[in-house]
This record gives C-alpha cells, sequence and structure tokens, in this order.
C-alpha cells in the first residue's frame, strides 16, 4: 500500500513541476506581469513573444494554460489545482476568467479551496478580468487565469 501512495503523490509532484514547462518571466520576479492586449483567442502578455490562447500569470511570470493536466473544461469548470499553481507563485489574490461569453464555470469547490486559504477571489468575463487583474498588478501579487475564447 505505501508504494501505491509513494507513486501517486510521484506522479502528482512530477505533474506540479511541469505544469509550466514553457515558462516567461518578467524582470521583477515579485511582480506579476501586465497584459498587453487580449482578443479574441488571444492574451499578450508582458515577457512572452507570442500569444497565449489560454494563460496563468502569477508574480514573476506566466504560462501556457493547459486544461487537460487538471481535467478543466467549460464544466467542470476552473478545478483547485489550477489555481494551486497560482498560489505557489506567491500570488495573494486571484483573477479568474469565465471566457468571452462565460462558458467556463467556477465550481463552489475552487472558490471554497481558495476561502479557506484567505485569498481573495474575483470571477469576471475576460475582458473585464483582463482590466481589474492589470489594476491590481500594479501594486498587488495577483495571478489570474485567463479563457480567451467563448
Amino acid at each position: 500500500m505505501e508504494a501505491l501512495e509513494e507513486s501517486v503523490f510521484d506522479e502528482r509532484k512530477r505533474t506540479a513541476e511541469t505544469a509550466c514547462n514553457d515558462f516567461s518571466t518578467v524582470k521583477n520576479q515579485h511582480r506579476s506581469p501586465q497584459i498587453k492586449h487580449v482578443s479574441w483567442g488571444r492574451l499578450e502578455v508582458e515577457g512572452r513573444a507570442e500569444p497565449y490562447k489560454d494563460a496563468k500569470l502569477f508574480p514573476g511570470g506566466s504560462c501556457e494554460w493547459n486544461w487537460r493536466e487538471t481535467g478543466t473544461g467549460h464544466l467542470p469548470g476552473i478545478q483547485p489545482a489550477d489555481v494551486q499553481e497560482l498560489l505557489d507563485h506567491s500570488a495573494k489574490i486571484v483573477v479568474l476568467s469565465r471566457g468571452m461569453k462565460k462558458c467556463l464555470h467556477v465550481p463552489r469547490e475552487t472558490l471554497d479551496f481558495l476561502k479557506e486559504r484567505e485569498i481573495a477571489a474575483h470571477v469576471l468575463p475576460t475582458a473585464e478580468a483582463v482590466r481589474l487583474y492589470n489594476q491590481l498588478a500594479e501594486t498587488e501579487p495577483v495571478g489570474g487565469l485567463f479563457h480567451t475564447t467563448c
């Protein structure tokens, strides 16, 4: 039984370590990157040459948000494991975008996960989420998950 538990733990650890394998950084590792532009299917972020479709942003950098890593989909929505990586990078506030047409759900489980850790969470359609995120990023260690389509 211990070997099985260890292998499950090792797999979770490996997944967490490789979640952001194409990581883009900003010069000040304590500052969250600004979003330069958002449009349908496109998110341009400070410190990154190529645009993202879906992205994770956090103090020190950003990376592609691969929904398959955690089982995220429009339903069941953003998973606690998705926001955990933002917290691992020292985000104290989290902005979650629901997509341009609000198709991406945020389950109560995810909001409870953040509340239990005393992390302020803002859930908004993508364009509004980008505006709030950029405003917060000027002064706060903010993290965000951004979905740029539906």
